[in-house]
């Protein structure tokens, strides 16, 4: 009889093979090295947080810092750590690099300009860029690539409408993030010069508007005028803090909802009786299982993988491993969420799952100031792809698909689809 038992040593991670379905191997650092050291694709040796409840306690603890400058050694300064190129285009003072009270001033700051009444209010024209791009795609078409063709555009053209940022200009931020999205597969370099030109366009567009600010709001002011009219006891973002934080709401803006729509949609395709439940819903004008629904493909394969670097500013016991000062430490999120000592049947996607408080968007005071809007894009798009496009099928094997290499990010980088092409551009 074949040994059942499970191997001795962790499996390999972070391998192509690995990409494409990461949960095997999460699941056998969860059960026996659920806090583990390894080295990164970038040379980079970190901790790895496994289980939902440290990963919690984690994500919440003060003695650990989002400031590179805690680490022990250089690795920010060569790319190897943060976003690629944000040291040179003087991007550092966003959310994810700084810690109270610099944290809790900006994003107090941030938040009176990102209110979830903005976002709502923003609700018809995401709908109404989804109808642009579903027209788009199908006239005269019965396929796609839904990562080129709509996942990714769509949130592209959403955060630049936002911010503010003029239509004749929201292709060049198209191109900009579709570097950046890339991770290693375009030319040597190339993200680093997209974000220094996307930061060069923002500085600019940020002094236009502060110079031609009205006194008053204007009913639909955008986003980074909303930034710069911010105050807290009379102190305002400046033109810095407002270009960081401009750049860091559309780079984890766009890429996490790619992912989300990406992701999500692959997992309703790969399971008809999830996605037919769904669209009996819609077609019924239920929208409580669209939004638990969204919540679950969160978990179940979400579009953030690892939480964003964190780094020991003392010796800090995770899981019963000492973590030494210096350290820097990644949460898993995409382990955390299939975690069995927290969710029922982790493994399965139930799209009406209720107990489902997942770590997609983080947990603490770097909870994503921008959930709000991937869960209305998100749902949107969702929504709208099921109920134009009820047969809508893939057109490719699973086992072709490939997944976009990165450590933070999980995506596909196609999703090829076939469907009959609807009569009109309504829902």
């Amino acid at each position: 009889m074949r040994d059942q038992s499970p191997p001795s040593t962790p499996p390999d991670l972070f391998t192509w093979e690995f990409a494409a379905n990461p949960y095997p191997a999460y699941a056998w650092l969860r059960e026996h090295a659920p806090v583990h050291k390894t080295k990164l694709p970038s040379g980079v040796d970190a901790w790895l947080v496994t289980r939902y409840a440290d990963a919690r306690q984690t994500l919440a603890d003060n003695r650990l810092s989002k400031n590179p400058a805690h680490h022990d050694e250089p690795a920010h300064a060569k790319g190897k750590t943060g976003i690629p190129g944000e040291r040179q285009a003087d991007l550092m003072t966003h959310l994810l690099n700084i810690d109270p009270p610099d944290h809790t001033r900006l994003r107090r700051l941030v938040s009176k300009a990102f209110t979830p009444r903005r976002v709502a209010e923003f609700a018809p024209r995401v709908q109404e860029l989804t109808d642009d791009l579903i027209d788009r795609f199908t006239r005269g078409s019965d396929t796609a690539d839904l990562i080129h063709d709509f996942a990714f555009p769509l949130p592209i053209y959403a955060i630049c409408d936002l911010l503010g940022v003029p239509r004749e200009d929201q292709d060049d931020f198209r191109d900009w993030a579709g570097m950046m999205i890339r991770h290693g597969g375009g030319p040597r370099g190339g993200v680093a010069r997209s974000v220094k030109k996307m930061r060069g366009y923002l500085a600019e567009l940020i002094h236009r508007k502060r110079q031609a600010l009205p006194a008053e709001p204007v009913p639909g002011e955008d986003l980074i005028s909303g930034l710069i009219r911010a105050s807290d006891h009379g102190e305002h973002l400046t033109e810095n803090e407002a270009a960081a934080m401009a750049f860091i709401l559309l780079f984890a803006g766009f890429e996490t909802t790619v992912n989300l729509i990406g992701n999500g949609t692959y997992a309703l395709l790969t399971h008809p009786e999830q996605r037919e439940r769904l669209q009996r819903a819609l077609a019924e004008g239920d929208r409580g299982l669209l939004e638990t629904g969204v919540e679950e493909l969160l978990r179940y394969d979400g579009p953030v993988e690892l939480a964003t670097w964190r780094f020991a500013t003392e010796p800090v016991v995770i899981g019963g491993q000492r973590i030494e000062t210096g350290d820097p430490v990644l949460v898993v999120l995409a382990a955390a969420d299939r975690d069995p000592e927290r969710f029922d049947d982790p493994d399965t996607l139930d799209l009406g799952r209720r107990d489902n408080q997942h770590l997609g968007y983080g947990h603490g005071i770097h909870y994503c100031l921008g959930a709000p809007l991937a869960r209305l894009e998100g749902q949107t798009a969702l929504a709208t792809l099921l109920t134009r496009l009820p047969d809508l099928r893939l057109a490719a094997d699973p086992a072709e698909l490939c997944w976009r290499g990165g450590l933070i990010m999980r995506g596909l980088r196609t999703l090829p689809v076939e469907f009959s092409r609807p009569c009109s551009g309504q829902t």
